[in-house]
């Protein structure tokens, strides 16, 4: 007489990820720790581990925490010329932009970039009849509302305003986003060579922060340290006994850094120009 055989799994998979995790973890720590045994099991994949992580991470984070500050905005002067606005707009890239009037801080509206493009056609076209309501948040926002609101209001782009009333900075529906997914890249993004550092049309360079200190220095000409640390991120983490914020500024030997894009306690992106020499004495 044969021996009776097993019958096969019928579960579901999330039926086998939910008994993988009962009884359930008691911290944060202890979910991403199940999450990371779960991919070992090959339960999840390591992508929807890592968003799964990231969704944990946001609901910790406020607008404040991801914003673009204030000086660093990208913003439009109703009062400017056309050619200014339009020079502006193809200069940047961007699709969306805050338009003020008088004082940068004073802003009336957003512009979609392809609305610009029909005073082209209209010269005589009120600027201001092209301008989508702006939508205002606190600093203290949570992403995770903020997504909400997001979807609610069909805006891609939130203006921050700080405690006292200012506004202190803007973030859009792509910043939330690469909270959970990682940074995402479309076809107008400039193309990053495979070191890590790629010239910008203005003479400056983008150079990831995970790109290593000997290409830096072949790319510049420069000699910045090269004994501990193999990355410029860790670098200049280490020179600042700190991970830098976005819009911070730091100079090494002679070569300017700011950050550009800050993800995940690690910067993504830096813009490096060379340090202006020094005056000669009279």
């Amino acid at each position: 007489m044969s021996e009776p055989q097993s019958s096969p799994d019928h579960r579901s998979l999330f039926e086998r990820v939910v008994e993988f995790l009962s009884p359930g973890p008691d911290s944060k720590a202890e979910l991403m720790a199940t999450w990371a045994q779960a991919e070992q099991r090959d339960l999840i994949e390591p992508q929807s581990r890592l968003m799964l992580e990231g969704v944990l991470r946001m609901a910790d984070l406020s607008a404040g925490d991801v914003m673009v500050a204030t000086p660093r905005m990208d913003v439009l002067d109703i009062a400017a010329p056309y050619d200014t606005l339009l020079a502006k707009v193809i200069d940047t890239g961007h699709s969306r932009f805050p338009v003020y009037e008088g004082e940068p801080e004073n802003v009336i509206g957003i512009l979609m970039a392809k609305d610009l493009l029909k005073r082209q056609r209209r010269p005589e076209l009120d600027l201001r009849t092209l301008l989508r309501p702006a939508l205002f948040v606190p600093e203290s926002k949570s992403l995770n509302e903020l997504l909400g609101d997001f979807r609610a209001s069909r805006n891609h782009l939130a203006l921050v305003i700080d405690e006292f009333g200012r506004l202190a900075g803007l973030l859009t529906i792509e910043d939330v986003l690469e909270e959970i997914v990682g940074e995402i890249e479309d076809e107008f993004d400039d193309r990053v060579s495979e070191n890590g550092v790629h010239a910008l049309a203005d003479g400056s360079h983008r150079v990831a922060g995970s790109a290593l200190i000997t290409d830096v220095n072949a790319c510049f000409s420069e000699s910045l340290p090269v004994d501990a640390l193999d990355t410029i991120g860790g670098l200049v983490a280490q020179t600042l006994g700190r991970v830098p914020r976005r819009g911070e500024r730091l100079r090494l030997a002679g070569l300017d850094f700011e950050v550009m894009l800050a993800r995940g306690g690690a910067v993504r992106w830096f813009k490096v120009t060379p340090a202006p020499a020094p005056s000669a004495e009279a």
